[in-house]
């Protein structure tokens, strides 16, 4: 999953709010792999890396070496054709602050039509083993589809947040090294099969 950060206001109080994203709806700053805020050198460099890795002629190469499929060779094309796309919008500032503003516009949006409303203790805990971080705990709720709204305890660390479980109980504490102004804030999360979202408000120990 991806994830993005902007703040916005519960009340009068201003707080980071996050909108966790699956890879069918990435960005264009997930498509080159750079932060939101990246420069446009940085935009640039990833830019260069990503399509000399997936331009046709190396892709060519590759298939006349292995035996890669017609959906492989299709699904290739298609990433190309997007990074292309991305380094076109975010390249030129004018197209790059059109896009920015509606993003911003889009995730207002989600954040004050979501359909669920939940907290920390409304969440159901599961247990995972992960080979590289060991247990993981996701956090999920169940959405009226019969599918689930889920974040995991590696997403959450991402986030500036610890996880730490004691029976069927968590909690959150900001991590020391948090750049979050507030211990507080607001994650949007995505059903895994519609198009309804839930809100978890967040209220962390310091």
């Amino acid at each position: 999953m991806f994830f993005a950060v902007w703040s916005g206001a519960i009340g009068n109080q201003t707080i980071p709010c996050f909108f966790i994203r699956t890879p069918l709806s990435k960005l264009n700053y997930d498509i080159l792999s750079v932060k939101e805020d990246a420069s446009y050198e940085e935009i640039r460099g990833c830019y260069r890396s990503a399509i000399l890795n997936s331009h046709p002629d190396k892709l060519q190469k590759t298939t006349e070496t292995s035996s890669r499929s017609s959906t492989t060779d299709l699904e290739s094309g298609d990433r190309f054709l997007k990074i292309q796309k991305a380094w076109e919008t975010l390249s030129d500032w004018r197209s790059r602050a059109v896009y920015d503003s509606e993003l911003r516009a889009a995730r207002q949006e989600d954040a004050g039509t979501a359909e669920y409303d939940v907290s920390l203790e409304d969440m159901t805990i599961n247990e995972d083993e992960d080979e590289d971080d060991g247990k993981v705990l996701e956090l999920f709720y169940q959405c009226r589809c019969g599918d689930y709204f889920s974040v995991d305890s590696s997403e959450l660390g991402k986030m500036g947040y610890a996880v730490s479980r004691e029976g069927s109980k968590i909690s959150l504490q900001t991590t020391p090294h948090t750049t979050l102004p507030s211990s507080s804030s607001l994650v949007i999360l995505p059903c895994g099969s519609c198009s309804l979202k839930l809100r978890l408000f967040i209220n962390a120990l310091l």
